[in-house]
């Protein structure tokens, strides 16, 4: 794929090569659960030239509500007002990054795609990876030229509660559900966030953490292919389903298995946090 359509992954040194391309436009999204001001502050210290900083919970996800997960999706034609104060366009080339491995730019990358923009990239590594290849840091903010962002919002990337219900109850097919979250999350031994402990009954567990190298950086493509294929087994890509905390680490496993190939699967970007906020849907403990 030429570096001028890029949809999955950018390396550091093609990134340093582009980075005076103004039609390459970055994303920093740094972000610490429980430290909202971290990743400005840390921004404010030092960014890539030319980046522009988003917020998760102010840019990524609109207000919770009683009823909604910790990170609801943002409004559409919100999220897309701001894409065009930062200057994304039609034909840009966004690239989205955060400290290392995109727990958190993976969030963006997706929403992105939502939205109909194709050409966005991860950063592999994040910033460790930046600076590692030489890459320089600025603390100027940068001053873009406002574009027009159009939504050509993508239907069916996405799952709801009410769907994933009405596949345990067997209504409907019932998708394979797989969670991001770490072990001890899953098997409901240990929850430092949500209320309530354990999965939705019939998930696997992928830790998103998985998909990562010693180096920060994402496993090759075949690698992916081999980690998540051992469990998809019959399942095709298209009857997946991810989710995690709160819909933000998710879209990690959901772009490892796009990097692999394993192209359509969807999000539930409602995930644990919403999932118990109803005593209609059932909770499952243990491996």
């Amino acid at each position: 794929m030429s570096p001028s359509t890029l949809s999955h992954l950018v390396d550091a040194t093609t990134l340093v090569e582009h980075l005076t391309d103004p039609d390459w436009v970055l994303f920093d999204c740094r972000f610490a659960l429980g430290e909202p001001a971290w990743g400005i502050t840390q921004y404010a210290a030092g960014h890539i030239p030319g980046a522009r900083y988003v917020h998760l919970e102010r840019d990524l996800s609109s207000i919770a509500a009683r009823w909604t997960g910790r990170h609801p999706l943002p409004d559409p034609d919100a999220l897309a007002a701001k894409l065009g104060r930062w200057g994304l366009h039609a034909g840009a080339q966004a690239v989205v990054y955060d400290e290392g491995g995109g727990a958190f730019a993976a969030r963006l990358w997706w929403l992105l795609r939502w939205l109909g923009h194709q050409k966005a990239a991860l950063l592999d590594g994040g910033l460790r990876a930046w600076s590692a290849a030489g890459g320089p840091l600025d603390r100027a903010r940068p001053l873009p030229e406002a574009a027009r962002f159009k939504v050509r919002l993508r239907r069916g990337c996405w799952a709801g509660a009410a769907e994933l219900l009405s596949g345990l109850l067997g209504e409907v097919e019932r998708p394979l559900l797989i969670d991001a979250r770490t072990a001890e999350r899953f098997r409901g031994e240990h929850e430092p966030i949500d209320p309530v402990a354990g999965h939705i009954p019939g998930a696997i567990n992928l830790p998103f953490q998985g998909n990562l190298g010693p180096d920060g950086c994402f496993l090759d493509p075949d690698r992916l292919r081999e980690r998540f294929a051992a469990r998809l087994r019959d399942t095709q890509p298209q009857r997946v389903v991810h989710y995690c905390g709160s819909g933000v680490n998710a879209c990690h496993n959901l772009l490892a298995m796009e990097v692999a190939g394993l192209s359509g699967s969807r999000l539930y970007p409602g995930s644990w946090s919403e999932w118990i906020r109803s005593v209609r849907r059932p909770v499952a403990r243990g491996a």
